[in-house]
């Protein structure tokens, strides 16, 4: 298993009920690749830095993942199908940040 962080933008036109239920898929797909979730945090609706799909905000979600490589390269395919997530990015870490990140920090 490898240590991956991994950073989703989910559309700023989401319920919070539709929210919910985008990020349950997200961790029903890790766990249906033999993933485990480490942590999450909920850095909220911000900022982009430029326009994504004429949205100027959206919800941004950090995770924290073991995972095999091979398998993220099926969540990012079922990733990019979703037109609500604007977004995702994977990193292949050695340790996992400590928590709360600067960005969590930044919101109190």
């Amino acid at each position: 298993m490898n240590k991956f962080e991994a950073v989703l933008l989910y559309s700023p036109e989401l319920s919070s009920q539709s929210l919910t239920n985008e990020i349950d898929i997200f961790k029903k797909m890790i766990a249906s690749n033999s993933g485990k979730l480490i942590t999450e945090e909920d850095w909220g609706l911000r900022e982009l830095s430029y326009n994504i799909n004429k949205f100027k905000k959206a919800f941004y979600k950090f995770y924290q993942l073991e995972i095999s490589g091979n398998d993220i390269d099926s969540i990012k395919k079922n990733l990019n199908q979703s037109e609500n997530v604007l977004r995702h990015l994977f990193i292949k870490v050695n340790k996992h940040q400590e928590l709360p990140t600067k960005l969590e920090n930044e919101k109190k």
